[in-house]
Protein backbone atom coordinates (compact mmCIF):
# COMPACT_ATOMS: atom_id res chain seq x y z
CA UNK A 1 0.00 0.00 0.00
CA UNK A 2 2.04 3.56 -0.81
CA UNK A 3 1.01 6.74 -0.20
CA UNK A 4 -0.30 8.45 -3.42
CA UNK A 5 -0.81 12.70 -2.78
CA UNK A 6 -4.16 13.63 -3.79
CA UNK A 7 -5.42 17.06 -4.58
CA UNK A 8 -8.83 17.42 -2.56
CA UNK A 9 -11.04 20.17 -4.69
CA UNK A 10 -10.90 23.69 -2.73
CA UNK A 11 -14.48 24.64 -0.92
CA UNK A 12 -14.96 26.81 1.68
CA UNK A 13 -12.33 27.43 4.36
CA UNK A 14 -11.24 24.91 7.46
CA UNK A 15 -11.11 26.04 11.00
CA UNK A 16 -7.79 24.96 11.71
CA UNK A 17 -6.15 27.84 14.78
CA UNK A 18 -8.59 26.09 17.26
CA UNK A 19 -7.17 22.64 16.41
CA UNK A 20 -3.86 23.49 17.21
CA UNK A 21 -0.90 22.14 15.34
CA UNK A 22 -2.01 18.02 14.71
CA UNK A 23 -4.29 19.57 11.86
CA UNK A 24 -1.39 20.87 10.00
CA UNK A 25 -0.07 17.12 9.46
CA UNK A 26 -1.54 16.53 6.08
CA UNK A 27 -4.80 13.64 6.75
CA UNK A 28 -3.99 10.35 5.41
CA UNK A 29 -6.60 8.20 3.76
CA UNK A 30 -7.09 4.73 3.54
CA UNK A 31 -9.12 4.16 0.58
CA UNK A 32 -10.08 1.58 -2.00
CA UNK A 33 -11.45 3.41 -5.85
CA UNK A 34 -14.47 1.81 -6.03
CA UNK A 35 -15.94 1.03 -2.34
CA UNK A 36 -18.85 3.44 -1.20
CA UNK A 37 -18.19 3.89 2.28
CA UNK A 38 -14.44 5.19 0.81
CA UNK A 39 -16.15 7.67 -1.67
CA UNK A 40 -18.30 9.48 1.21
CA UNK A 41 -15.60 10.09 3.05
CA UNK A 42 -13.78 11.20 -0.03
CA UNK A 43 -17.05 13.51 -0.93
CA UNK A 44 -17.29 15.04 2.36
CA UNK A 45 -13.37 15.89 2.09
CA UNK A 46 -13.56 17.28 -1.34
CA UNK A 47 -16.66 19.88 -0.01
CA UNK A 48 -14.60 20.86 2.79
CA UNK A 49 -11.97 21.73 1.13
CA UNK A 50 -9.31 19.20 3.16
CA UNK A 51 -6.30 18.61 1.04
CA UNK A 52 -4.94 14.81 2.11
CA UNK A 53 -2.86 12.04 0.97
CA UNK A 54 -4.24 8.58 -0.16
CA UNK A 55 -3.16 4.94 0.89
CA UNK A 56 -5.12 2.55 -1.66
CA UNK A 57 -6.17 -0.81 -0.19
CA UNK A 58 -7.07 -2.96 -3.02
CA UNK A 59 -9.57 -5.34 -1.62
CA UNK A 60 -9.22 -7.96 -4.13
CA UNK A 61 -5.50 -8.02 -4.62
CA UNK A 62 -3.36 -10.48 -2.33
CA UNK A 63 -6.48 -12.41 -1.36
CA UNK A 64 -7.79 -8.52 0.18
CA UNK A 65 -5.23 -6.25 1.34
CA UNK A 66 -7.42 -5.25 3.81
CA UNK A 67 -6.81 -8.49 5.94
CA UNK A 68 -3.00 -7.77 5.73
CA UNK A 69 -1.17 -7.32 9.50
CA UNK A 70 -0.09 -4.09 8.21
CA UNK A 71 -3.84 -2.84 7.48
CA UNK A 72 -5.32 -4.53 10.90
CA UNK A 73 -2.93 -2.23 13.00
CA UNK A 74 -4.56 0.72 11.16
CA UNK A 75 -8.14 -0.72 11.36
CA UNK A 76 -8.60 -3.87 13.51
CA UNK A 77 -11.68 -4.51 11.24
CA UNK A 78 -9.95 -4.84 8.10
CA UNK A 79 -12.52 -2.78 6.38
CA UNK A 80 -11.92 0.78 4.38
CA UNK A 81 -11.80 3.71 4.83
CA UNK A 82 -9.66 4.84 7.89
CA UNK A 83 -8.58 7.96 8.48
CA UNK A 84 -5.54 9.42 10.01
CA UNK A 85 -6.37 12.90 10.85
CA UNK A 86 -5.45 15.59 14.09
CA UNK A 87 -3.06 12.54 15.82
CA UNK A 88 -6.08 9.89 15.73
CA UNK A 89 -7.31 7.31 13.81
CA UNK A 90 -11.09 7.02 13.13
CA UNK A 91 -12.80 3.86 10.60
CA UNK A 92 -16.04 3.61 10.05
CA UNK A 93 -17.58 6.52 7.56
CA UNK A 94 -20.14 8.06 9.30
CA UNK A 95 -18.45 8.82 12.21
CA UNK A 96 -15.47 9.91 10.29
CA UNK A 97 -18.26 12.38 8.56
CA UNK A 98 -19.69 13.55 12.15
CA UNK A 99 -16.41 14.49 13.46
CA UNK A 100 -15.04 16.50 10.02
CA UNK A 101 -18.44 18.20 10.79
CA UNK A 102 -17.63 18.81 13.70
CA UNK A 103 -14.05 20.02 13.83
CA UNK A 104 -14.16 21.79 10.11
CA UNK A 105 -17.60 22.54 9.99
CA UNK A 106 -17.61 24.62 6.94
CA UNK A 107 -20.05 24.16 4.62
CA UNK A 108 -22.59 22.79 6.50
CA UNK A 109 -23.40 18.82 5.87
CA UNK A 110 -25.97 18.38 8.96
CA UNK A 111 -28.25 21.14 8.86
CA UNK A 112 -28.94 23.09 11.73
CA UNK A 113 -32.67 22.85 11.71
CA UNK A 114 -33.15 19.64 14.22
CA UNK A 115 -35.63 18.00 11.85
CA UNK A 116 -33.94 18.37 8.88
CA UNK A 117 -31.32 17.29 10.72
CA UNK A 118 -33.10 14.25 11.64
CA UNK A 119 -33.92 13.54 8.43
CA UNK A 120 -30.43 13.59 6.71
CA UNK A 121 -29.48 10.97 9.97
CA UNK A 122 -32.01 8.85 9.01
CA UNK A 123 -31.51 9.07 4.84
CA UNK A 124 -27.46 8.47 5.96
CA UNK A 125 -28.40 5.41 8.41
CA UNK A 126 -31.09 3.84 5.84
CA UNK A 127 -28.20 3.53 3.36
CA UNK A 128 -25.37 2.89 5.29
CA UNK A 129 -26.80 0.48 7.85
CA UNK A 130 -29.91 -1.08 5.77
CA UNK A 131 -29.09 -1.24 1.96
CA UNK A 132 -25.08 -1.08 1.92
CA UNK A 133 -23.75 -3.85 4.62
CA UNK A 134 -26.01 -6.09 3.04
CA UNK A 135 -24.52 -6.16 -0.84
CA UNK A 136 -20.73 -5.63 0.12
CA UNK A 137 -18.06 -7.71 -0.82
CA UNK A 138 -17.83 -9.94 1.99
CA UNK A 139 -21.58 -10.64 1.83
CA UNK A 140 -21.45 -11.63 -1.62
CA UNK A 141 -18.47 -13.62 -1.53
CA UNK A 142 -20.93 -16.00 0.73
CA UNK A 143 -23.50 -15.84 -1.70
CA UNK A 144 -21.17 -17.50 -4.63
CA UNK A 145 -23.15 -17.29 -8.27
CA UNK A 146 -26.19 -15.95 -6.12
CA UNK A 147 -24.11 -12.94 -5.66
CA UNK A 148 -25.66 -10.56 -8.44
CA UNK A 149 -29.27 -11.64 -7.55
CA UNK A 150 -28.86 -11.65 -3.79
CA UNK A 151 -27.26 -7.39 -4.64
CA UNK A 152 -30.21 -6.67 -6.95
CA UNK A 153 -32.27 -8.21 -4.16
CA UNK A 154 -31.27 -6.12 -1.29
CA UNK A 155 -30.61 -2.62 -3.25
CA UNK A 156 -34.20 -2.75 -4.81
CA UNK A 157 -35.70 -3.17 -1.63
CA UNK A 158 -33.63 -0.35 0.19
CA UNK A 159 -34.99 1.91 -2.82
CA UNK A 160 -38.29 0.99 -2.43
CA UNK A 161 -38.59 2.57 0.92
CA UNK A 162 -35.53 5.13 0.36
CA UNK A 163 -38.10 6.49 -2.70
CA UNK A 164 -40.89 7.20 -0.46
CA UNK A 165 -39.23 8.79 2.37
CA UNK A 166 -37.01 11.13 -0.40
CA UNK A 167 -40.48 12.19 -1.75
CA UNK A 168 -41.23 13.64 1.38
CA UNK A 169 -37.96 15.58 2.32
CA UNK A 170 -36.28 16.26 -1.14
CA UNK A 171 -35.80 19.83 -2.80
CA UNK A 172 -33.19 19.56 -5.20
CA UNK A 173 -31.02 16.76 -3.04
CA UNK A 174 -31.91 14.54 -0.45
CA UNK A 175 -33.23 16.75 1.85
CA UNK A 176 -34.26 20.27 0.81
CA UNK A 177 -31.99 22.25 -1.67
CA UNK A 178 -28.54 21.97 0.22
CA UNK A 179 -26.04 18.64 0.14
CA UNK A 180 -25.86 17.13 3.21
CA UNK A 181 -24.54 14.06 4.39
CA UNK A 182 -27.21 11.68 3.12
CA UNK A 183 -26.30 12.63 -0.23
CA UNK A 184 -22.64 11.83 0.15
CA UNK A 185 -24.75 8.43 0.85
CA UNK A 186 -27.24 8.09 -1.81
CA UNK A 187 -24.16 8.57 -4.67
CA UNK A 188 -22.15 5.51 -4.13
CA UNK A 189 -25.35 3.49 -3.22
CA UNK A 190 -26.56 4.44 -6.83
CA UNK A 191 -23.45 3.51 -8.56
CA UNK A 192 -23.81 0.19 -6.82
CA UNK A 193 -27.17 -0.17 -7.80
CA UNK A 194 -25.87 0.41 -11.86
CA UNK A 195 -22.97 -1.72 -11.36
CA UNK A 196 -25.37 -4.45 -10.59
CA UNK A 197 -27.88 -4.04 -12.91
CA UNK A 198 -30.74 -2.85 -11.09
CA UNK A 199 -33.45 -1.14 -12.90
CA UNK A 200 -33.66 2.34 -11.48
CA UNK A 201 -36.59 3.07 -13.26
CA UNK A 202 -39.47 2.73 -10.32
CA UNK A 203 -36.80 5.40 -8.76
CA UNK A 204 -37.45 8.51 -10.33
CA UNK A 205 -36.88 10.98 -7.31
CA UNK A 206 -33.43 8.84 -6.55
CA UNK A 207 -32.38 9.17 -10.01
CA UNK A 208 -33.08 13.09 -10.42
CA UNK A 209 -31.01 13.80 -6.89
CA UNK A 210 -28.33 11.71 -8.07
CA UNK A 211 -27.75 13.30 -11.44
CA UNK A 212 -27.88 16.62 -9.98
CA UNK A 213 -25.21 15.65 -7.47
CA UNK A 214 -22.95 14.23 -10.01
CA UNK A 215 -22.90 17.93 -11.72
CA UNK A 216 -21.08 18.63 -8.30
CA UNK A 217 -17.38 19.33 -8.64
CA UNK A 218 -16.70 17.66 -5.12
CA UNK A 219 -18.78 14.23 -6.73
CA UNK A 220 -17.12 14.52 -9.34
CA UNK A 221 -13.12 14.84 -8.47
CA UNK A 222 -14.64 11.62 -5.45
CA UNK A 223 -15.45 9.44 -8.50
CA UNK A 224 -14.17 5.68 -8.53
CA UNK A 225 -13.31 6.52 -12.29
CA UNK A 226 -10.87 9.27 -10.93
CA UNK A 227 -8.71 7.79 -7.82
CA UNK A 228 -4.86 7.27 -7.74
CA UNK A 229 -6.03 3.27 -7.82
CA UNK A 230 -8.32 2.61 -10.37
CA UNK A 231 -7.57 0.67 -13.16
CA UNK A 232 -7.01 1.87 -16.41
CA UNK A 233 -10.14 0.45 -18.31
CA UNK A 234 -12.24 2.09 -16.00
CA UNK A 235 -10.51 5.54 -15.79
CA UNK A 236 -12.77 8.86 -16.95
Amino acid sequence: MASEKVSAWVGEGTRESCLGAAVRVKPILYSYFRSSCSWRVRIALALKGIAYDQVPVNLLKDGGQQLSAEFKAVNPMKQVPALKIDGITLSQSLAIIHYLEDTRPNPRLLPQDPKKRAQVRMISDHIASGIQPLQNLSVLKQMGERKTEWAQKCIASGFQALEQVLQQTAGRYCVGDEVSMADLCLVPQVANAERFNVDLGPYPTITRINKALLELEAFKVSHPSRQPDTPAELRA
